[in-house]
């Protein structure tokens, strides 16, 4: 093991139930355990009430106070990202989302003609620049708190918020290429026999989201559906430390279910009388964003049949320290029908987000 330490006390922030196959441990939110070892980033080696197992590291937290200051670390890694051009490069290669924004300024341009507008969280300044062109601008990325907090305080009633909408879309899908990357792998390479390693897989590959998926023209199992909507004229920043939604997907052809995929659409309504909204949809039937899809792979995959139905639901939990942090949990079961009966399985599955 490595970071062998001292062991020291943290405190459980989630829930968190374990595989036992895995040598994962249950915890509750509140209770209180020692880490011995601290594996990687993602497990910790921890011991509670005499019982040792792998625990995920961003599920605890180190004090006594969980009201406590944020940490000054949070700050350093989410703006150092944007202190470089590669965060800024790929942003502005990313055509269908500049165009998109560009679009929507030229096409309210009468609207915006005298207006004042926030550019939150500008960047490069790019959609300042296009505001430049047409109005009088003073400084809309979309980060959801600050752009809330924003609203509220300089919105004036009448104004308009972009964008002015969003949804979260989530479907079924299969990832075969990905999983045989990162699990089947380990079969049978070079002619040995590796698979004493795929646990250890397992937690470094699946026990998060994969971001900059991009999902392959057949994986699709079902139609895509929207499980969560937001107002952005409504939604409130104290609406952000749980969202969830439900989903029933009914397959639309047979095949391997690995996980499920997700993306996000946002919406700008129009200024001009009788003007047409504008969306930008960064899903795998749009133009390509440099967002592309996420992936969220089972622990398993699951052999599924057309016709069979899919439901549940998604909760994202915001971590109470770490604030620009996301547990998102889903929990589905699968119904399907066999020439002999039918049959139901469940399953449940954490995973921490951050970038």
């Amino acid at each position: 093991m490595e970071d062998v330490l001292p062991p020291e006390e943290y405190v459980v922030l989630w829930s968190f139930h374990g595989r036992c196959s895995e040598e994962q441990l249950s915890i509750s939110k509140g209770e209180r355990l020692m880490v011995h070892a601290k594996i990687s980033p993602e497990w910790w080696w921890a011991e509670l009430r005499g019982v040792f197992g792998y625990v995920p590291a961003s599920y605890l937290y180190q004090g006594a106070n969980e009201d406590e200051e944020e940490d000054a670390w949070q700050d350093e890694e989410y703006y150092f990202t944007y202190g470089t051009l590669n965060l800024h490069l790929e942003m502005l290669s990313d055509k269908s989302r500049t165009e998109t924004y560009r679009r929507v300024i030229v096409n309210n341009s009468a609207s915006l003609h005298r207006k004042v507008v926030m550019d939150l969280g500008c960047g490069t300044g790019i959609m300042s620049l296009f505001c430049a062109q047409l109005a009088q601008p003073a400084a809309f990325e979309f980060m959801v708190e600050s752009v809330l907090l924003a609203r509220d305080r300089w919105l004036r009633e009448g104004g308009t918020m972009w964008p002015s909408s969003a949804a979260l879309t989530l479907v079924p899908c299969q990832a075969h290429r990905y999983y045989a990357d990162k699990m089947a792998f380990w079969e049978k390479p070079y002619g040995l026999d590796f698979t004493p390693l795929q646990p250890l897989a397992l937690q470094e590959f699946f026990a998060k989201p994969k971001f900059s998926h991009l999902m392959e023209p057949g994986d699709r199992l079902a139609s895509p559906v929207d499980v969560i909507h937001l107002d952005m004229y409504t939604l409130q920043v104290a609406d952000l430390e749980e969202m969830q939604g439900e989903f029933k997907f009914r397959l639309e052809k047979s095949g391997v279910f690995h996980g499920f995929a997700a993306w996000f659409s946002v919406c700008f309504e129009s200024l001009e009388e009788g003007g047409a909204p504008v969306e930008l949809n960064t899903g795998p039937d749009s133009e390509p964003t440099h967002w592309k899809q996420t992936l969220f792979m089972l622990d398993e995959p699951v052999s599924v049949r057309a016709a069979d139905l899919i439901s549940g639901r998604i909760i994202l939990r915001r971590n109470p320290v770490w604030r620009r942090h996301l547990t998102v949990t889903i929990h589905w079961d699968i119904n399907g029908h066999t020439q002999e009966e039918p049959t139901c399985q469940a399953g449940t599955k954490s995973f921490p987000m951050w970038r």
